[in-house]
């Protein structure tokens, strides 16, 4: 579709938000509350002054998350992303475009927006189904022999993170304290992590639940995502080492998740969907794609030393690469009966591709720490430093526009100064 908008700064083939695009967001001027927009080009449109206006139907765009419109469902969706369309492709309906006072009320420069959590979290899983990742963090703990655990091949291996500490892009982020067992030491010691990492993942964001004890099969999974942001599951790897086995990750990760502040509607990327890897192992009949479910998206992670005016490119991959697609981690998450909500957030895991630049997390690019990165200026991190920046950014290509998903940042802070009570002696 190659559609032009009339709105500024929505037709360069580099803008993240043309026409095609139309993510969801939740934004506020100052002095005034959140509500819903869509991003056009240079601008954020309010939507609730749309549906005051009567240009678009009540929506529930007036509340500071878009749950309320999710729960409309599908049907709601597709006709909203229809009529927004109309509104903003050049030649469709002048309503807007041509009542300059409206104009002025609805379209918002993102410069002049603050930009919220577009979604309140019900609950928040997050899945390990990048089989690059999985094996080079493996390899490292276990040998090459031993890379993949004996059931990485057959199931998404997930667990239950906290939706509490699911913020967005922008929000400073403290280093965790923790339990942390020094190399050689019969106990462990109490300590900021010392090894602080990022992981380059996927969200997919839900629009429909489900009835606790109804399972889901792939298609019906995917028919329930409204769409996907850009998710850095923040990751503290000397407090997981100590603490994960025998039931998974707990501190390690609770403490933060950045997502990007624009939910891309799951319609967006359908011309971007593209089939999985081939099977090293037969899935499931449960498990099995009735198509190509995956999406051809390209992902960077850019990292900023503390002081530092410019970033540094440290990894470039692509969405494709997942070995376990939204829609069947979902089918998995439901099939035992476990009722899942409008808001719930599904993490890919670390998408990581073959090459060492493609490599998702530091604990893969540094190689546990044992292969420093050089930043511009000379300046070497093997894990991440109080005031270093993480910025994610994401888009699929299409035919002289592209879907962009905008930036997901988070800048360290120092971590909480320990009471004296938790100090030894």
């Amino acid at each position: 579709m190659n559609s032009k908008s009339w709105v500024g700064g929505a037709n360069a083939p580099e803008a993240d938000f043309p026409v095609q695009n139309l993510p969801y967001g939740v934004f506020s001027r100052a002095g005034e509350a959140p509500r819903c927009g869509v991003a056009i080009g240079d601008y954020v449109a309010d939507l609730a002054a749309l549906e005051r206006a009567g240009l678009l139907a009540e929506s529930g765009f007036s509340a500071p998350v878009l749950n309320p419109f999710m729960a409309r469902g599908k049907a709601a969706w597709a006709a909203m992303r229809a009529r927004l369309a109309a509104l903003f492709t050049e030649g469709g309906d002048p309503a807007l475009r041509d009542d300059a006072a409206l104009r002025a009320a609805v379209l918002v420069p993102l410069a002049r927006a603050q930009l919220h959590m577009p979604f309140a979290v019900a609950g928040y899983t997050d899945f390990y189904a990048g089989r690059h990742h999985a094996e080079n963090v493996g390899i490292m703990f276990r040998g090459a022999e031993n890379a993949l655990p004996p059931n990485w091949l057959s199931i998404p291996i997930g667990y239950n993170g906290r939706a509490s500490t699911v913020v967005v892009s922008g929000t400073p982020i403290r280093r965790p304290l923790g339990q942390i067992m020094p190399p050689g030491a019969e106990l462990p010691v109490f300590s900021p992590s010392q090894r602080l990492d990022i992981e380059l993942e996927l969200g997919a964001v839900l629009g429909q639940g489900t009835e606790m004890g109804t399972p889901l099969s792939v298609a019906e999974a995917d028919e329930l995502i409204f769409g996907y942001v850009l998710l850095n599951d923040w990751s503290a790897r000397d407090i997981q080492a100590w603490e994960y086995q025998p039931l998974g990750p707990f501190q390690a990760k609770v403490f933060a998740t950045s997502i990007s502040p624009w939910v891309v509607t799951s319609a967006a990327l359908a011309p971007f969907r593209v089939s999985a890897p081939a099977r090293a192992r037969p899935l499931l009949p449960y498990l099995r794609e009735p198509g190509p479910m995956l999406y051809d998206i390209e992902l960077e992670v850019r990292m900023r030393a503390a002081g530092q005016e410019r970033d540094s490119l440290i990894s470039r991959t692509n969405a494709r690469e997942l070995y376990y697609s939204a829609a069947q981690q979902l089918a998995h998450h439901a099939i035992g009966g476990c009722r899942m909500q409008v808001g719930d957030l599904l993490g890919s895991g670390t998408i990581s591709g073959p090459g060492k630049e493609n490599r998702g997390s530091l604990l893969e690019i540094t190689w546990g720490g044992k292969e420093p990165l050089t930043l511009t200026g000379g300046i070497e991190r093997r894990f991440i430093e109080d005031g270093d920046t993480l910025t994610l950014s994401g888009f699929a290509q299409g035919d002289g526009y592209r879907i962009g998903f905008g930036s997901c940042v988070g800048t360290i802070l120092p971590a909480p100064k320990p009471r004296a009570e938790w100090r030894d002696g």
